[in-house]
């Protein structure tokens, strides 16, 4: 049986209150303000959507959840692959509307495809009754890791595992 470990955000020692992530600084008051964790090769949040994420009456915005699974494969990358890097492909599948009123969702991510310099990371949102409302193919252009500590302050793999 696996344990779930929590993933430390070392960007909020890093930078402190100039922090602004979108997805994850907790001192964005408009942002997701997630918390990642891990378990096996799996690395997920959970979200509890709000009304200010809406697109359609009581909907999640389709953008917001590409955001979301942006998010969650770039955490794959930081936490499991050690290194940074960029989005280069999002590809989106909505397969049921993810309803603002809908209660927590899971955000997962996995690693599908990896070499030097591209990784392929499925995600999905799955809703409050497990099934899965969007699912991403998030190809990410991989930086070589001494220059992701360099020019991009990677703290390296490490600062991501207490």
């Amino acid at each position: 049986m696996s344990k779930v470990k929590k993933i430390n955000n070392p960007f909020v020692q890093q930078k402190g209150d100039q922090y602004m992530c979108f997805g994850c600084s907790p001192n964005n008051m408009i942002g997701f303000n997630l918390e990642f964790f891990a378990e096996d090769e799996i690395v997920f949040a959970k979200w509890k959507p709000e009304q200010k994420y809406e697109g359609y009456l009581n909907v999640v915005h389709g953008g917001i959840q590409a955001t979301l699974m942006d998010e969650i494969a770039s955490w794959y990358i930081y936490s499991m692959l050690d290194t940074a890097g960029v989005t280069q492909k999002l590809e989106v599948q909505y397969h049921k509307p993810l309803y603002v009123s809908g209660g927590e969702v899971l955000i997962k991510a996995d690693l599908e495809k990896q070499t030097k310099k591209l990784a392929r990371i499925k995600t999905e949102i799955i809703n409050s009754n497990g099934q899965v409302s969007s699912s991403a193919i998030v190809e990410y252009y991989l930086f070589p890791p001494n220059v992701a500590r360099v020019k991009y302050k990677y703290p390296g793999k490490e600062a991501f595992w207490l």
